[in-house]
């Protein structure tokens, strides 16, 4: 950080000029409510639908599909299939409804319905300078989306932002520094990709090796379906689970509902799991994702969770089974019940009849062992590479935000 203290004390130490977003900016259409005068040169470029960027992928091209969300699985296309559509620049891009975010790009591509933007001179403002900022802003820029459904931004507002312009090579040793913190973090991210496949590939092998047995699951477990009826809630009292409260393999009590202990007597054993049960979610987005209830106290979840019991611990341990209900072994034989519906749910009926590989009791606590610390490297948030990712991910923001931040240079 030597480098750019050393740049603000000889360049601007007494401040920098701040300036309006649009005196430094051109936009790619004429925005209603926006005076002529604070957009005297329009970019124009072709918007395409959602599904018409998805038919023109071909992950062989070199083009850009500039889709309005965030993913950290780009698609690209052909110039061919760009046609009339394609595009060239170094840009910023917020969406145009949706999800407020930023993204920066360099080069050829097709856009959907985002708004873009250029730098009007880059000796004065440089492009991934103003990404940085904008990404610094962007609560603020997400209160400029306004509307009932889809929100849109207010883009008035956006171009009225006043916005620290420095010396540009303060702009450049700054956009140095956060696009450092930027690839560390990318490489976190491949490095967590490729673990997660070896996981995958590490667990379908170990859960079907050999000298295992061939069981129903309902040989081994029996199925609950959770609460049928929504409860009344209280402000405290038995914690009552849903589907929101179980992701990626973890029981979220962050934000919780209770029902009294009056209601959960009342309530069917069908609802109330023990200590060593299997959760899992019976729909939506999150279908499968198992978690083992290990608490000493009473719960009770509703009919968008399931839980499974053990029959016998001595041939199925509770680890082994949750590890195979995370698996492909489980969820291939979910798709084929469902035909891969978009609103399938876990139905306990079929469910029993699913195969489960079963090895001893002794391979079973092996291959646990094994998995568990997979499991840890790839999802656990509070240690091995996620933890490590959101690490990285709060020193940017907090030195972007340092960075960032500048005095104004007095009028006198």
């Amino acid at each position: 950080m030597s480098k750019i203290n050393d740049l603000i004390k000889k360049l601007c130490p007494n401040g920098v000029k701040f300036k309006k977003v649009w005196e430094v900016t051109s936009w790619d259409k004429k925005y209603n409510a926006v005076d002529k005068s604070m957009q005297p040169r329009i970019m124009k470029y072709n918007y395409l639908l959602a599904s018409k960027l998805d038919e023109l992928v071909d992950m062989n091209g070199d083009v850009l599909i500039l889709e309005t969300g965030i993913s950290n699985n780009k698609k690209y296309t052909t110039e061919e299939l760009a046609g009339d559509n394609l595009c060239e620049g170094e840009i910023i891009a917020i969406p145009w409804g949706g999800t407020p975010n930023v993204k920066y790009y360099n080069g050829k591509f097709i856009t959907g319905d985002n708004r873009i933007a250029v730098s009007n001179d880059t000796k004065v403002l440089n492009t991934k300078f103003l990404y940085h900022l904008f990404n610094n802003r962007m609560d603020e820029i997400s209160d400029f989306y306004r509307g009932s459904g889809i929100k849109h931004p207010e883009m008035k507002k956006i171009l009225m932002m006043d916005i620290p312009i420095p010396p540009l090579e303060v702009q450049e040793e700054i956009v140095r520094i956060l696009d450092k913190f930027g690839e560390l973090e990318a490489e976190l991210e491949a490095e967590l990709e490729a673990r997660k496949s070896q996981y995958e590939f590490w667990r379908g092998k170990l859960l079907v090796g050999e000298n295992t047995r061939v069981y129903k699951l309902s040989d081994l477990v029996d199925l609950y379906l959770g609460l049928t009826y929504t409860p009344k809630y209280v402000d405290s009292g038995v914690k009552f689970i849903s589907s929101m409260n179980i992701s990626k393999g973890y029981l979220d009590l962050t934000n919780i509902k209770y029902i009294s202990h009056e209601e959960y007597t009342n309530c069917t054993s069908n609802a109330k799991p023990k200590k060593g049960d299997v959760l899992y979610v019976r729909v939506g987005s999150n279908l499968g994702h198992p978690v083992i209830y290990d608490l000493d106290e009473e719960i009770c979840v509703f009919v968008s969770v399931g839980f499974a019991r053990v029959k016998d611990s001595t041939i199925l341990s509770n680890r082994y089974l949750k590890h195979w209900m995370d698996s492909d072994l489980f969820m291939e034989q979910v798709k084929a019940k469902t035909m891969n519906a978009p609103k399938a749910n876990l139905n306990a009926t079929w469910m029993k009849d699913f195969e489960i590989f079963v090895p001893s009791i002794n391979e079973q606590t092996r291959i646990v062992s094994l998995l568990d610390k997979f499991d840890a490297l790839v999802n656990d948030i509070t240690e091995g590479i996620p933890a490590e990712i959101e690490l990285r991910r709060q020193q940017y923001e907090y030195y972007r935000n340092k960075l960032l931040s500048f005095e104004e240079l007095s009028a006198n």
